[in-house]
Formats: C-alpha cells, structure tokens, sequence
C-alpha cells in the first residue's frame, strides 16, 4: 500500500480518535502527511490518568506489538522515521512488556534501519511520565516529551503541523493506534459496519463503581448504556437504585436513569452535558451524594492543573471551595449562580481541555440534581447520607431497648445509657461514623 492507500482506508473506516475528542485519524495523518519538513514525528499517548481507567494499559499489557505496528505505519505513510511511547510510570508491567516488544520487532527486523528491505527506516523510543494528568493534554505531552515542564501550548499551530520540536508530529492515543493494524487487515469496509455512520467500530471502557460485574467492556460505538450497565454489567449490587453513570472521568458529565436508552456516541452525550473521553464510566447508586462526587473531581482537577492560566488556577480552586461549603452546610442559592457563571468561563477562556472540562461534573449534575443541591443549601441536609457536616445520629427512646451494642462500637465513646434504658448520644463527641446505625437491630438509630 502506498502512504495515500493508507489515508484512504482510514478515511473510509471512519476511525475516530479514541482519546476523547472524536477527530478523523485519517485527517489527522494527513495533516501531517503534507506538512513541510524533512523531519516529522509519531507519538503515542499512554498517560492514562482518568481515576477508574486502565483501559490502555491493558491494549500494552496484553498486546504491545498492535500498537508498534500501528506507529510504524504511520512513519511510512507521513514520511516520519522517529516514534516515541508516553507512557506513565506507575504502569511498570506496561513499560516492561513494551520494552520487549520494541527489542523483539528490532530482532525481527520489523523495527529500525531498512525495514524488510523496504528502505525504510522507523525506531521507537519509550518516554515515562511522572504521573501529571495535565500530561494527557497533547500540547503539554509533547512539551514533557523535550525535556520541559509539562504544561499545555497555545492551539493553532496544532501539532499536525508544529509538534515536538517544532516539527509536524502525529499524536494518537492508545486505542486508537491499536485499531490501524485491524483497519489494514480486516479492510475499511468490514471495520466501518461496525457501529454507527458517524462513529464506526468498538469502544473499551472501564466499567467501575456501583455494578455488578466491573471491568472493561469492548462494544460497538452506538451500543446503549442501558445494555453496558444492566446486561454487560449486571445491574446495581445489593438491590440499590441506580442514580447515574458518569462518562468521561473527571472531564465528564453524569446521565441519569432517563438516558440511560442514550447510545454511546460523541454527539449524543455531549448533548447531556457529558463527554465520551478515554472510556471511564464510574456507575452511582442511591448511597452516592451527587455534591460529594463533583467535589471529588474539583479536588482532583485542581491538584492536576498546571496553574499556567487563570481561568482554571483560579476558577478551579474557587468550584471547589464552593462546593466544599455546600457539603458542610454553609453553602447559598446565590453559589448556584457563582458556579454557573464560574464554570462558563473556565469553558471558554482555559487554554487546554483540563481546564475547560473541569467544570463539567458540577454543571451536569446542577442540571439533573438541583433538588440534591438544594436540599444541601436549603434544609442542610445530605439526602444520600455520604457528608458528615450534615447528618445527625440519634436514639429513638420509645425504641430503644438499653441493650448497649451501640455504646460498646462507637470509636469514641460518646454514647451513655444504663442498661434496660434508653441511650443517648453526646452530639459534641459524635464523629458522624455511622457505626451505631449499622450495628442497632432494633432500628432505634435514627440517621437524619
């Protein structure tokens, strides 16, 4: 195949990337196909730093050689000679069966100088990252790839045309390099009747949280996240309700149980305020607080940014402090609005995908569970029972019989009572473990 062959059956195949953003490989090679420069270069992104995700190290773990073949391919077809696999430290398994499968395709000739006499010439080279999500974002990979602190570039140039180093540089993520080499083999056509006309082929994804059966779960683009979390995934444990999925990790948005009939697709849930991403799909059930969880990804969206631009260093920080004075009782109706209108212009004015898709966990949910929102700011009250600063535990009198389990479990002593008689609870003492609910048979602990 010549490299415009290959541009061809990409772009028959409708391969979008896997990463997040959804955009055509094919263009994208292109792009750097026709880009001037006698140096061009291939790069793979394996920082996989979604909390739940593990969908790339498994493609490494399992099958290395897919990916080095895909990149290979590449080279030939953009004219690159040079490849480098970002790849995060903390996937030691990864890096080790890559470091393998990199010497095993030398020795086999499949790697290096004229390759199968093709005078061809492709190497690969491992780069390990420290961990940074922020490094997940292209511009900011590349910038670590020089030896540089990882923080994110201006987009235009986009690196199609200005990569590493300045040169025209083709950057996919793991699962997407990992589909070329089927496209090559099984032909665009069989690969294009695979999913959807807008999104053709599979889709991994780390199936995580309040489900069943947890893992990762590959099924055609278009497949309904009812049929991922019901019948793929088993349902909800321990005869709960389900009460959302959230999609595309700390950059996504929740989908509650009137969409769970949505397809998996980028258009349609971008709709619903959320987003595709890498493949992380966390389920929640009724036990989940709604304000506690966007809280999480706030905490961790502001310990991941770079701090290079206002909007996220500071928009950030102050959704967080937000959020973190609803859960605790203090928060108020005007905060509502201060999000909405903090969580707009990090949207618009953040330099890279970090930033602009932080504020998506708390607007989505604000769309969906307003009334847990306000139930936390109105009667400061935490309707799944998840933070602390707004439950209380009591004992019921006329229930309880004096029988003193609950004085004898609690962790600081804070419940009395004589035996035979009622027990009462030291509210200055409590720490709201809920320990005294759990072990009461009688149901005279009132959680409220």
């Amino acid at each position: 195949m010549t490299p415009d062959d290959v541009i061809s059956a990409l772009k028959t195949s409708k391969l979008r990337g896997r990463g997040g953003a959804g955009f055509p490989t094919w263009m994208k090679w292109n792009f750097t196909k026709e880009a001037t420069g006698t140096a061009k270069y291939v790069v793979c992104n394996a920082d996989e730093g979604d909390p739940g995700a593990y969908m790339d190290r498994s493609v490494l773990e399992g099958d290395p050689h897919s990916v080095l073949e895909s990149m290979a391919i590449c080279g030939r077809t953009i004219g690159a000679a040079q490849g480098y696999i970002y790849i995060r430290a903390e996937y030691p398994l990864a890096i080790s069966r890559l470091e393998r499968a990199i010497a095993q395709a030398g020795d086999m000739g499949l790697l290096g100088k004229d390759i199968l006499g093709s005078g061809f010439d492709f190497e690969i080279e491992l780069r390990l990252g420290a961990g940074a999500f922020v490094c997940g974002e292209e511009t900011a990979l590349l910038a670590s790839i020089e030896g540089e602190r990882g923080m994110p570039r201006p987009r235009p140039p986009f690196p199609s045309v200005k990569g590493l180093w300045g040169r025209p540089t083709v950057i996919n993520n793991v699962e997407t390099w990992a589909n070329v080499p089927v496209i090559i083999t099984r032909g665009a056509e069989w690969f294009a009747n695979i999913g959807t006309e807008d999104s053709t082929g599979t889709k991994v994804f780390a199936l995580t949280g309040r489900i069943e059966n947890s893992g990762l779960v590959e099924v055609p683009m278009g497949t309904s996240l009812r049929d991922i979390v019901f019948n793929i995934g088993g349902g909800i444990p321990n005869g709960k309700a389900f009460k959302a999925v959230q999609t595309g990790g700390p950059s996504g948005g929740v989908i509650t149980a009137d969409h769970l009939d949505t397809p998996i697709d980028y258009t349609p849930l971008q709709e619903l305020g959320s987003i595709m991403g890498s493949g992380g799909m966390i389920v929640m059930d009724e036990t989940d607080c709604i304000v506690d969880i966007a809280k999480f990804y706030l905490e961790f969206t502001v310990e991941e940014s770079c701090g290079k631009c206002a909007p996220c260093r500071i928009g950030g920080r102050k959704l967080y402090n937000i959020l973190t004075g609803t859960t605790k009782g203090t928060g108020t109706q005007e905060d509502i609005e201060k999000m909405r209108t903090i969580g707009s212009a990090m949207q618009k004015a953040s330099l890279c995908g970090l930033g602009q898709t932080a504020p998506n966990p708390i607007l989505s949910p604000l769309r969906y569970f307003r009334p847990e929102y306000d139930a936390h700011i109105n009667d400061k009250l935490c309707p799944a029972g998840v933070c602390k600063d707004l439950i209380r535990f009591e004992i019921l009198t006329d229930k309880c019989i004096g029988c003193g389990v609950c004085a004898r479990k609690c962790p600081v002593g804070c419940i009395s009572g004589e035996r035979r008689e009622p027990h009462e609870i030291d509210q200055s003492q409590c720490i709201k473990c809920g320990e005294c609910f759990e072990v009461c048979k009688f149901d005279a602990v009132l959680r409220a």
